[in-house]
């Protein structure tokens, strides 16, 4: 494995766009380091020591001009927009038309976070990595897709797909394996701890060989019965029944490019980011 390149100084203006769970996460890290930190979500709110949040609807065709700060970072993290719970294939363009427009000048830095969604018609359990296509199968897959490559376009993007995320206030498996709930234990599964994650956009920001494109994930796919059942041990419960027929759906995703980009990951794989999690569930 080749060594990491050394990172530059991180931006002294953030503006993260989506400021939700992971948002605030990155936020926190950056306002910690004494970056001057903006959040901004379509609701008003406390957003954390050292952050100063802007609320705004950029998904909104009747929404007032904004004016944005300048800022030297962006990182975007917008789920794709709906109308009445129905996201377009398109949905991304007015947000990120309305954000280009609202913004003084273009930040030196801006990453695009999608997701390995944009795989969903890939079922054929080939390992996928950054070099693969993407094979959307439904309007949210597709308004990622249109979404990366607006985002290129616009603002000259890095794009980071993660795969699932889990972590603290991330636990929906583990709440299922507690309600006994069955479970399709051949489909295959991919993860990234929030941690990892948080790391990987840190770096995608300020290292001079971050990739354009980075698929957000351990290098530890495995179907959803094995750590099902690992869950359950941890918690000492009876793993969960299957769903029959058994059907080997799902993507595996390759993660050898976000390892050689941090060199290593606080959570290599499920086994230690669940046991952590059971561990402080239990304390």
């Amino acid at each position: 494995m080749s060594t990491p390149a050394s990172p530059t100084s991180g931006p002294a203006r953030l503006l993260i766009a989506g400021f939700g769970k992971l948002g605030a996460r990155l936020g926190e890290r950056y306002a910690a380091r004494g970056t001057e930190v903006f959040g901004l979500r379509r609701s008003e709110g406390d957003a954390g020591a050292g952050i100063e949040l802007i609320a705004a609807d950029l998904a909104s065709p009747k929404a007032p001009p904004l004016t944005l700060p300048a800022v030297d970072a962006l990182v975007i993290t917008l789920p794709p927009p709906a109308v009445d719970g129905v996201v377009a294939p398109d949905g991304y363009r007015h947000s990120l038309e309305a954000l280009a427009a609202s913004l003084p000048g273009a930040p030196d830095r801006v990453v695009f976070v999608s997701s390995t969604r944009v795989f969903e018609g890939r079922g054929d359990g080939h390992l996928i990595s950054e070099a693969d296509a993407p094979a959307p199968a439904s309007d949210r897959a597709r308004a990622l897709v249109d979404g990366e490559r607006r985002a290129v376009e616009l603002f000259g993007a890095s794009v980071i797909r993660p795969s699932g995320i889990y972590g603290p206030g991330r636990d929906s498996l583990v709440r299922r394996v507690l309600e006994g709930a069955p479970l399709q234990y051949a489909r295959r599964t991919n993860r990234v701890h929030e941690s990892d994650l948080v790391r990987a956009i840190e770096a995608t920001l300020e290292r001079p060989d971050a990739p354009p494109l980075l698929h957000a994930t351990d290098a530890h796919p495995a179907s959803l019965g094995e750590v099902a059942t690992f869950v359950a041990g941890e918690l000492s419960v009876t793993a969960p029944p299957r769903i029959h027929p058994e059907e080997a759906s799902g993507t595996l995703l390759g993660g050898e490019r976000m390892l050689q980009m941090l060199g290593t990951l606080d959570y290599p794989g499920y086994r230690e980011g669940y046991a952590e999690m059971v561990r402080l569930r239990t304390s």
